[in-house]
């Protein structure tokens, strides 16, 4: 069964003949179609995402208004769920017809282009932040992942790159002091990466190997315990980081995690 909602700041019901036209060129797929009308607020559309995100469901909005289009895009990234704005290349192109943009909506071509261009610059700042270069620019991501070799902070930045995410990674390597910038990032930003002593050295060891064994202690056992308790240490000098224990996680499942506390931090600070 797949689902999909629909947001509508009206009655929602010419959204829904046009998603059914569509449907019809999939009759092999078993779709339910939940409509939700005269969403005019920021709260009212959360709601209605997070009740579609545990149905994993996509969403297709009309919505008229800017600033709540925007909200929607905001949160999509938060809830990690695909949407669809069916009327904000409709405007586009009459705003092209007519030589005039919609009354409530200027700015709207670069708006409209805010996703793309906000996904090409995520993926650039992760590859150019990544495994700790360019610490100093750090103050501009939105998340950090911090954490020692082979927690998976490299596949993780790029995951959440590409859903639009400014993430940086650093790693933390025994003995050498972690820069002193990301403990003066604020709440919310800096997220631990932790696991097991025993699925690390594995991990390692199969790095290890294909290294041809000229890693050192990389992958012995008490080097990793050591390794994760400096590391542990260094995580309690915030104790408002969040640590994530990513063992035997897949990466959607780590990113989940992260959403999650990000989604907490944001309906706090509302």
């Amino acid at each position: 069964m797949h689902y999909i909602y629909i947001i509508s700041d009206g009655t929602g019901q010419t959204a829904e003949q046009a998603l059914r036209a569509a449907l019809a060129q999939f009759v092999d797929r078993e779709v339910t179609v939940e409509r939700r009308a005269g969403v005019r607020a920021v709260e009212q559309a959360r709601r209605v995402l997070e009740e579609a995100v545990t149905k994993k469901a996509l969403v297709v909005h009309t919505i008229v208004s800017t600033d709540l289009r925007r909200a929607i895009l905001d949160m999509s990234r938060l809830y990690d769920i695909e949407t669809v704005d069916l009327m904000g290349p409709l405007l586009a192109r009459l705003a092209t017809r007519f030589a005039s943009s919609p009354s409530e909506t200027p700015g709207l071509f670069r708006e409209l282009n805010r996703h793309y261009f906000q996904r090409i610059e995520s993926m650039e700042f992760a590859l150019r932040h990544d495994d700790g270069q360019r610490t100093e620019e750090l103050k501009a991501a939105e998340i950090v992942l911090l954490g020692v070799s082979r927690t998976f902070k490299t596949p993780l930045s790029v995951y959440l790159a590409f859903r639009g995410w400014l993430v940086g990674n650093v790693p933390i390597v025994m003995d050498l002091p972690v820069p002193e910038l990301l403990f003066k990032l604020p709440e919310h930003r800096v997220f631990g990466l932790t696991t097991t002593a025993h699925r690390l050295a594995a991990l390692r060891h199969v790095r290890h190997q294909y290294l041809g064994g000229s890693a050192g202690d990389y992958a012995d056992l008490d080097f990793v315990r050591r390794e994760l308790a400096y590391a542990r240490d260094t995580f309690e000098r915030r104790p408002d980081w969040p640590v994530i224990d990513v063992s035997d996680k897949p990466i959607e499942e780590i990113a989940a995690e992260i959403l999650a506390h990000l989604r907490k931090a944001s309906i706090e600070k509302e």
